[in-house]
């Protein structure tokens, strides 16, 4: 337990340094991420060890299956260790008090490398070819569980199970353990939500990252020549120049929008004018882990101008405003449809025309992560689904302060500025300086 504290404690304070290195607009030129720290496999061990028991305790199951293999593998195999599964293995876990215990189950050919990470208390190797159920069967009537959660479920995240597995599995465990299945989709919400402090601190600067790296594209337009298309590129080029990946489809990362509303999309070939919101959605991922998803908002003057116009710029407060609303309304014990009911609230209160998306999502291993949903108001007087979730300390969102208008040629505009921020113990906090001002772009 020491050398994980003091890993996790250098890890902390390196990216302070890092943080401190990194002002807001300053131009990033190093590479923040560099692939010989990356701290993946001490923080994984973490959140198996530290989390995991906790998230058995809330979903109320006192084990776990997850059957890895080659090529399609389950969506968690990168987090239990078993992303180089060649053979099907399998990965059991079992809450014991406030600990959890952990054996894997591996064909030979990749059971010594399996130990050697030291992601599981036990690696059982099996000769290839050998009927795996056997084994685990052997393991689960001896551990003699009550509940035993699978990846089967309506919720992408925990439904890595195909059909011809669980067909094996219910098979080869027999009736008496099959009947104690239950789908992990609590345990898998519960346990990927909650971000470890490490965790936290890497995502913080990963989101500063790319806020400052908007505010730099914004810098490049030039009004009559600069199509939406070049900023995204630009951005391309200085992500490829820093050695991060794309926070979701790349194809849609980023989308900068300076025209009508277009939902998720790609940039297109529309010239930059006087006049226009620009909207630039964009996200990054680092050490192939983590993600980030932060919007910014720029206006472009026309001639005379020094400012935004007083209708923009009341369309502005009146988003910025409904993002702090929210931000002070997230507190442990909470449901997201709480949370989204406030922006609604506030919505209805300064005339916002409707919108379909919901405040916010979880992000973290994803840019849609596991988690409460910050939703569900719009569409249910009461909390159901995923918006049914309570909020906790550690979990981390992205979430936009709405305001939509119609404009003079009968389409629509949305202001949407998208933040970060972390449930703490007493409340939210943002996970970098959130935009407070419109960009301005001058013209030529």
């Amino acid at each position: 337990m020491k050398k994980s504290y003091f890993s996790q404690l250098f890890i902390i304070l390196l990216f302070i340094t890092l943080l401190a290195s990194c002002g807001k607009n300053e131009k990033v030129s190093s590479l923040p991420f560099p692939d010989e720290n990356n701290p993946w496999r001490q923080i994984r061990k973490d959140r198996i060890e530290k989390l995991l028991p906790i998230a058995m305790q809330r979903s109320n199951v006192d084990s776990w299956i997850v059957i890895c293999r080659e090529n399609n593998n389950d969506p968690l195999a990168f987090h239990i260790g078993g992303e180089n599964s060649g053979g099907t293995a399998a990965f059991l876990y079992f809450l014991k008090g406030d600990n959890v215990k952990s054996i894997a189950v591996s064909p030979e050919g990749e059971a010594d490398a399996l130990a050697e990470t030291n992601v599981a208390d036990t690696v059982i190797k099996i000769e290839r070819g050998y009927n795996i159920w056997e084994k685990v069967k052997d393991i689960l009537e001896f551990e003699n569980p009550n509940k035993i959660a699978i990846n089967s479920s309506q919720y992408s995240i925990a439904d890595g199970l195909s059909y011809t597995q669980k067909n094996e599995l219910v098979l080869g465990l027999g009736k008496k353990l099959s009947e104690k299945f239950v789908s992990s989709t609590d345990l898998v919400n519960e346990w990927l939500s909650v971000k470890l402090p490490a965790e936290i601190e890497i995502m913080k600067k990963a989101a500063e990252i790319t806020s400052n790296l908007q505010y730099e594209a914004y810098k490049t337009v030039v009004p009559g020549v600069t199509k939406d298309s070049d900023v995204a590129k630009y951005l391309k080029k200085r992500m490829a120049e820093l050695g991060v990946k794309d926070g979701w489809a790349a194809d849609q990362n980023p989308n900068v929008n300076s025209g009508p509303d277009r939902g998720h999309s790609h940039a297109t070939e529309k010239v930059i004018m006087p006049g226009d919101v620009i909207q630039t959605d964009f996200g990054i991922k680092v050490f192939d882990i983590w993600v980030t998803d932060i919007q910014r908002f720029a206006y472009v003057l026309k001639p005379g101008e020094t400012d935004a116009p007083d209708e923009i710029q009341k369309y502005w407060k009146n988003s910025i405003k409904g993002h702090r609303k929210v931000l002070a309304s997230m507190k442990p014990g909470i449901t997201g449809w709480e949370v989204d009911k406030t922006q609604r609230d506030w919505m209805n209160e300064v005339g916002s025309l409707p919108v379909m998306w919901g405040t916010g999502h979880p992000i973290g291993y994803w840019a849609h992560d596991a988690g409460p949903a910050l939703s569900g108001a719009a569409r249910s007087d009461k909390p159901i689904g995923n918006s049914a979730r309570l909020l906790r300390p550690g979990q981390t969102f992205a979430y936009d302060g709405f305001f939509k208008w119609r404009t003079e040629n009968d389409t629509t505009k949305t202001i949407s500025v998208e933040e970060m921020a972390v449930v703490t113990e007493t409340g939210a906090e943002y996970m970098t300086a959130p935009q407070e001002e419109l960009i301005l772009i001058k013209g030529n």
